[in-house]
This record gives structure tokens, C-alpha cells and sequence, in this order.
């Protein structure tokens, strides 16, 4: 056996062993969901639990009006939100890549910058609702994501200088085309592992977010998911830990909370796991490309 074959044999048991290890909590967590709460407590979790149990999905499917409402509004802020965030985000990223425009150094400084810093909670918060007007409105779980995204900007622009030769947009101007036939026509087309990969970033961002609905939510009919679970997992440790006095206090005693942590976990990460797959192959080209100092 030469050595080639057998670094590519290492190579192969290596990267096994890291996506066992990367496989390994999301099985645990659907198995713990699963668990009664009473073995939870005496044993701890476990892969193989003595007792089975899907009280925490019963709990949850009582609150089934509410979850797929959440479920809707999530669904449209991640879909539209990355759209959104793609065309702004390359109609910023096409013009930085570009070696002729005007003060090039000085808007590429402007957009590293909000990498750096920001205005902190309190100026957010004033300007979002004072200003724009965004409080308990579904603009407020997309506008504050779809203005922060300064690395995407980046990794797309760095992705347009690597990957766009120039000899191609001269000769689309050549042809006539102005910059935005030359952007849809010929960059874009080409730019498909850039746009996919950053597309999943921003859709797992939208996906995960909980604070700007903490922040700008009290209309409980636009919670998104990540927000309902959070206000639902509060609740029940609210509710274990006070003082109701009588069967409501036994009640709560036996609601299964750890293994409903475990289910709100689980039916939050689960249609990402999903998408991923879909997205996968885009993401080594797009991140290696964009990633190249330009």
C-alpha cells in the first residue's frame, strides 16, 4: 500500500469519527425527547432510556394552533428575509468587486467597520421603533438581520474578484450590456456556490433568531418559533417554580420539562438539519472562494 492510499484511508476514518461525533447530540436529543421525565430525573439521559414516553410532543401538540402559526411566520421571515438579504447584499458586494468605482477603499472600509462595531441595544432599539416604527410589526424579525450583515458583503465581494474575470465584463460591455444586465446576466450566473452559501447562512440566521422578537414583539401572533419556544420554556420554569398551592402546584410537578426542552430543541433544529443537505455542495466552493483575500 503507498503512502497516497494510505493518508486517504486515515483521511476517510478521521472524517467518519468527526461526523459520528457531529451526529451523535442531535440522535441524543430526539432520544431525550422521547424519554419519560421520570427516568430523565432518576437516570440522567441516556441513548438507550428504560422508558419511553411522548407526553412532551402531547404537551406540545396542545399548543398546536399556536406552534404552526409560529411555524408560518417563521417560515415567510426566513424565505423572504434571505431573499432580500441576497439582492441587497450583492447589489453591495458587485460595485466593491469592481476595480473602477469611485472611493472603492473608503465603502469597503465603511462595511469592515459594522464588523467592529455597533450602536448597543438601547440606540437599536430607539431607532427601530422611534424612528422606523417597527414595534409589532413583522418588519422587526427581517430589517435589523437584513441590515447586519457586513462578512456577507465581504465573502460575496472577495467570490466576484476570484471567480469573475474581468475580460468577461469587458466584453459584456463590449456587447452593450449596461451594469445591470452585466450583473444578471453574467456575474450572477456564475456566482451560484456564493449566493447558496450565503443564502444558508442568512436562512439559519432568520431560522435561529429569538432576540429581535424578545426585543420588538409583545403581539403574541407574531412570535416566530425560536420566540414561542423560548416564551413557552420560560413559562414552565416560571410555573414550576411558583407557588400555586393545591393540584395546580401537583400538576406542575409532574409536567415533563426536561424532556419538553429537549422536543422544543428538536423541532426547532430539524428543518434546518433537512435543508442542509440541499445546500452542501455549494458550501466548500462558495466559502473557499469567497474566503480568498482579495
Amino acid at each position: 500500500m503507498n503512502d497516497e492510499k494510505r493518508w486517504q484511508i486515515y483521511g476517510h476514518v478521521v472524517m467518519i469519527i468527526l461526523s459520528v461525533l457531529a451526529i451523535v447530540p442531535f440522535v441524543l436529543l430526539i432520544i431525550a425527547s422521547l424519554t419519560d421525565e421520570a427516568v430523565i430525573l432518576a437516570e440522567g439521559y441516556s441513548f438507550f432510556p428504560s422508558e419511553l414516553s411522548l407526553e412532551a410532543y402531547k404537551y406540545l401538540w396542545n399548543m398546536n394552533d399556536i406552534i404552526t402559526r409560529a411555524y408560518g411566520v417563521t417560515l415567510f421571515i426566513t424565505a423572504f428575509g434571505t431573499v432580500i438579504s441576497l439582492v441587497i447584499t450583492s447589489l453591495l458586494a458587485y460595485p466593491l468587486s469592481r476595480k473602477d468605482l469611485p472611493y472603492k477603499n473608503l465603502f469597503a472600509f465603511l462595511v469592515f467597520f459594522t464588523l467592529l462595531f455597533n450602536g448597543g441595544l438601547v440606540p437599536t432599539y430607539f431607532v427601530y421603533t422611534q424612528v422606523f416604527d417597527l414595534k409589532n410589526t413583522i418588519w422587526a424579525l427581517i430589517i435589523p438581520i437584513i441590515l447586519t450583515n457586513g462578512f456577507n458583503v465581504l465573502l460575496m465581494r472577495t467570490f466576484f474578484k476570484e471567480s469573475v474575470p474581468d475580460a468577461l465584463i469587458e466584453s459584456a460591455r463590449i456587447d452593450g450590456a449596461g451594469e445591470w444586465r452585466t450583473l444578471w446576466s453574467v456575474v450572477l450566473p456564475l456566482a451560484t456556490p456564493i449566493m447558496a452559501t450565503i443564502g444558508l447562512f442568512q436562512a439559519v440566521i432568520f431560522w435561529n433568531d429569538w432576540m429581535n422578537g424578545l426585543v420588538f414583539l409583545t403581539d403574541t401572533r407574531l412570535y416566530s418559533l425560536q420566540v414561542l419556544l423560548n416564551r413557552i420554556l420560560e413559562d414552565i420554569q416560571f410555573l414550576r417554580t411558583a407557588d400555586l398551592g393545591g393540584q395546580a402546584s401537583d400538576a406542575m410537578a409532574n409536567l415533563p420539562s426536561a424532556s419538553i426542552r429537549m422536543a422544543i430543541a428538536a423541532i426547532g433544529v430539524i428543518p434546518m438539519l433537512i435543508a442542509y443537505p440541499f445546500f452542501q455542495k455549494y458550501l466548500k466552493k462558495g466559502i473557499a472562494l469567497g474566503g480568498v483575500k482579495g
